[in-house]
């Protein structure tokens, strides 16, 4: 499901006293199956514009057509079984009295059999590492870090062709970030998914996402392969954002070892490099 963003705009309170131009001609080209990272401070823009990918908001200007269907029609059923959007702390819609029925809600709506659906639930607890013994508890019952993967599990059932992710790990400590974004990996190349993961956190982007949007004041400031991105650090700080600070460590040491690798911006990565030129 391609998506193509032509010359978008979007106005909050258009015409109105309170108006403010939240977006400026905005245009992105995304492909199956890519893993895209947006990042930017907040009041950038990166919300307004994934909720323009299932026609939550709609152009003030310009297009976003995906996969053919342009968000600015009326019937729009379709488009939103294919594009699940997770929002900032989605725990916080939960509200059934059992996991299994927070799941399946949005399935119920699609009138597969009760085998179906029981097949998607299961299969949608397993992508996020959860079993089936939870699926008669109240979510309220669940730590926050399974809260918060009950909550994803219930788009994914919906078994989406785009997962777009608004913060997905916001409020976690390091080893429920590390399990969140360890599932949306798996998910990406298990199902072959376009994932969009919206995030201030430059590290978090830096792990998984293959190609990177930088917005600056409702503006692409860059879109860029990830390498480009981070190795451009002078770029990013302009806007008052930074490359991983691993990339600026290995920027250092360049300055000791000068046959080190400098263009690296994960801990994984760097410490492959440390260990080659340890054992020269």
């Amino acid at each position: 499901m391609p998506i193509n963003i032509e010359g978008l705009k979007f106005t909050y309170s258009n015409g109105g006293p309170f108006e403010k131009n939240a977006l400026h001609d905005i245009n992105i080209d995304i492909q199956d199956g890519e893993f895209i990272g947006i990042i930017g401070h907040t009041g950038s823009g990166k919300s307004t514009l994934i909720q323009h990918l299932n026609g939550i908001l709609k152009p003030t200007a310009g297009r976003v057509i995906i996969n053919g269907i342009d968000t600015k029609q009326k019937d729009l059923k379709e488009l939103r079984r294919q594009v699940g959007i997770v929002f900032q702390y989605p725990e916080h819609q939960l509200f059934e009295d059992t996991v299994k029925k927070d799941i399946s809600f949005g399935l119920l709506k699609q009138g597969l059999s009760d085998e179906e659906i029981q097949q998607r639930v299961i299969s949608a607890l397993h992508s996020v590492g959860l079993d089936e013994s939870i699926l008669e508890k109240s979510p309220f019952e669940l730590s926050g870090g399974q809260k918060r993967r009950v909550a994803i599990a219930g788009v994914v059932a919906m078994m989406p062709k785009i997962l777009v992710l608004d913060e997905p790990t916001a409020g976690l400590d390091p080893s429920g970030r590390d399990e969140i974004f360890g599932y949306i990996k798996e998910l990406h190349r298990d199902f072959n998914m376009t994932v969009i993961l919206v995030s201030h956190s430059m590290e978090d982007i830096a792990k998984l996402a293959d190609r990177v949007i930088v917005m600056n004041e409702g503006t692409v400031y860059m879109d860029k392969p990830s390498g480009e991105v981070y190795t451009q650090p002078d770029q990013l700080e302009k806007i008052g954002l930074s490359a991983p600070q691993i990339t600026y460590l290995m920027k250092r040491l360049k300055t000791i070892l000068p046959d080190i690798d400098e263009n690296i911006f994960t801990v994984e990565a760097a410490v492959k490099e440390l260990q080659k030129h340890l054992k020269q």
